[in-house]
C-alpha cells in the first residue's frame, strides 16, 4: 500500500497536469489565432504553437505558479521572429497563405477587405507583424509587448509606427472604409 507522501506526490502531479490541460484548452484557439496572423500559414502556426506547448508542459511546475501565458507568449513570439522559423516560414507562408484565402467567398465584400489586411500584413517584417498583432490584435500595452518580445518599449513604438504608417499607405480604402476618421498629417 502506497504511503501518504506517495499519495500526495501522484495527487499533486495529477493536479498540475489537469491545470496544464485546462490552461491549454482555455488559450489555445486565441493563441492558434493570433500566431496564425503573424505568419498566415494554419499549419506553420500550429506546428509553432505545439512546438511552444510541449516545451512549456516541461516547465509547467516551475511557471504554472506565475504567469504560464506570459511565459509561454514570450517564447512563442520569439520563436516566431527567429531566424529559424523566418527561414521555414518565407518557404511555406506565402503561398499556402494565398491559397487558404481563395477558399473564402463573401459577397458583402468584408472578406476583400479581409484578404488585403492580410496581403499587407504579409508585406511587413515578421517583427513588426508581431508587433502589430501583439499591440492591437490581442491589446497588449508597449511594455508587455516588449517584455513578450525581448525588445525595448521605444522599439516597440518604432516597430508600430513604421507598420502602421506601411499598413495605411498599402490599404488607404480599408482605413477609410473602416469609419475611422485619419489623424493629424494622414488626410
Amino acid at each position: 500500500m502506497p504511503e501518504v507522501s506517495e499519495v500526495s506526490a501522484v495527487t499533486e502531479r495529477a493536479r498540475g497536469q489537469l491545470s496544464f490541460t485546462d490552461f491549454v484548452a482555455h488559450r489555445q484557439r486565441a493563441l492558434l489565432r493570433s500566431v496564425y496572423l503573424i505568419v498566415g500559414n494554419l499549419q506553420v502556426a500550429e506546428d509553432l504553437l505545439q512546438e511552444a506547448l510541449i516545451r512549456l508542459a516541461v516547465r509547467w511546475e516551475r511557471v504554472a505558479d506565475g504567469n504560464p501565458e506570459a511565459y509561454l507568449r514570450r517564447m512563442l513570439y520569439r520563436d516566431v521572429i527567429s531566424w529559424r522559423a523566418r527561414r521555414r516560414l518565407r518557404r511555406e507562408a506565402d503561398t499556402a497563405w494565398t491559397r487558404e484565402r481563395q477558399i473564402i467567398v463573401d459577397e458583402s465584400g468584408a472578406s476583400a477587405d479581409r484578404v488585403a489586411l492580410e496581403a499587407a500584413l504579409r508585406r511587413l517584417s515578421h517583427r513588426q507583424r508581431a508587433v502589430v498583432v501583439l499591440r492591437y490584435h490581442e491589446d497588449l500595452t508597449e511594455i508587455q509587448v516588449a517584455e513578450i518580445l525581448g525588445i525595448s518599449p521605444g522599439t516597440v513604438k518604432s516597430y508600430a509606427h513604421t507598420a502602421l504608417k506601411r499598413l495605411r499607405a498599402d490599404l488607404p480604402d480599408v482605413v477609410t472604409n473602416s469609419g475611422r476618421t485619419p489623424g493629424k498629417g494622414e488626410q
